[in-house]
């Protein structure tokens, strides 16, 4: 019998200090210290709290975890908004290179994400060519929201990002959507990590709310979407969005039922809720093919080991069997299976050279 791979899908990786250019600094885009104990930017700083932040502490985490691969997605901070547009594009730059350099140099460890700045539409969609035809990249990375040429915050999933995802359903890639930069838009005060234990979820789940109504989860057939934390707050909001729909029709001329998104095998979802109650729910709605493991490690979010929590990566899977919520087929599925569809969708030949990029 094969063994069983462990996948995480989602997981976040820091160049170290020499690697971040000069011009980074220079321009308050994004460094880290040479001290690596904080990441920073103009006016901002968070502290490194894991030393798996960094290649090598992550490959020896990953070994003591028995984590075979990981997702790398983009750095939040380096979604480029409110950058003049030539910063923007090099930071952009940097960041797809340093993640492809990441994949070319341990492929059976890392498959890495690229980012784009759907505010220019035009120059996202030569990245996206960059990435795939010489980078050899799989995975987009976009935020739920950005904001545009004019100043104007918008959700990813609006029509004018259309383009994008023709591209995306050209190359047959797997899309992740990940929350961030809520407190430059949302008029609330940055205080008691609001933004990161709220309003990232809701930002979630407004992204998601536009995917569906637009139907692109049918129109792309070959894009695969997956929402980052469990896209937690869409799951409890399902029925709320299906009465608007059904109650006020007029505000929704032309879009698709949210019913029709659900359980649905192009959208995805990963299992960082924090509890078997969200995961539970979570599995209800969307059944467990649609859900894949998540640990966005190395973040304190993240499911990493503590013993405040008495946590460690993989405790709500193995806290989901034992409470009756999913079978051990099924977690086994959250680790390998799954994951690799939504990287692979349908095309069984990518899916085998995956595989055997893992086992080396």
């Amino acid at each position: 019998m094969k063994r069983k791979l462990r996948i995480n899908g989602h997981s976040h990786l820091l160049p170290y200090p020499e690697e971040i250019p000069q011009f980074m600094k220079d321009k308050g885009i994004f460094w880290v210290d040479k001290d690596r104990k904080f990441m920073l930017q103009k006016d901002w700083s968070r502290p490194v709290t894991d030393s798996s932040f960094f290649l090598n502490e992550k490959l020896a985490w990953m070994e003591r975890f028995k984590i075979d691969h990981a997702v790398v997605l983009n750095l939040s901070q380096l979604y480029g908004n409110g950058l003049r547009v030539e910063e923007m594009k090099q930071a952009l730059r940097f960041q797809n290179d340093f993640n492809a350099k990441i994949q070319h140099d341990n492929p059976s460890k890392f498959t890495c994400g690229f980012v784009v700045h759907p505010g220019f539409v035009r120059g996202a969609c030569w990245e996206i060519e960059r990435c795939v035809e010489e980078l050899g990249l799989q995975l987009l990375c976009l935020p739920t929201h950005y904001m545009d040429t004019i100043g104007t915050w918008r959700c990813i999933f609006d029509e004018e990002n259309e383009p994008i995802f023709e591209l995306a359903n050209k190359y047959n890639l797997a899309v992740e959507i990940h929350p961030y930069d809520g407190e430059k838009f949302i008029k609330l005060e940055n205080t008691s990590w609001r933004f990161h234990l709220i309003w990232m979820l809701a930002q979630c789940a407004d992204a998601y709310h536009f995917l569906t109504l637009n139907g692109y989860q049918d129109k792309y057939p070959n894009m695969r979407t997956c929402f980052a934390h469990g896209g937690q707050l869409a799951q409890i909001n399902l029925g709320r969005r299906i009465q608007g729909f059904d109650g006020r029709p007029d505000l929704f001329e032309g879009k698709h039922h949210p019913r029709k998104a659900v359980g649905h095998k192009n959208i995805f979802f990963d299992t960082l809720v924090h509890d078997t109650g969200s995961l539970s729910l979570l599995i209800k709605n969307q059944t467990s093919k649609q859900v894949l493991m998540g640990l966005d490690d190395p973040y304190p979010l993240g499911e990493m080991e503590s013993a405040k929590q008495s946590s460690y990566p993989g405790k709500i899977l193995d806290l989901a069997i034992e409470r009756n919520i999913i079978t051990e087929e099924e977690r086994d599925a959250m680790w390998e299976d799954n994951v690799i569809q939504w990287l692979c969708g349908d095309d069984e030949d990518a899916k085998k050279k995956l595989v055997n990029r893992i086992l080396g």
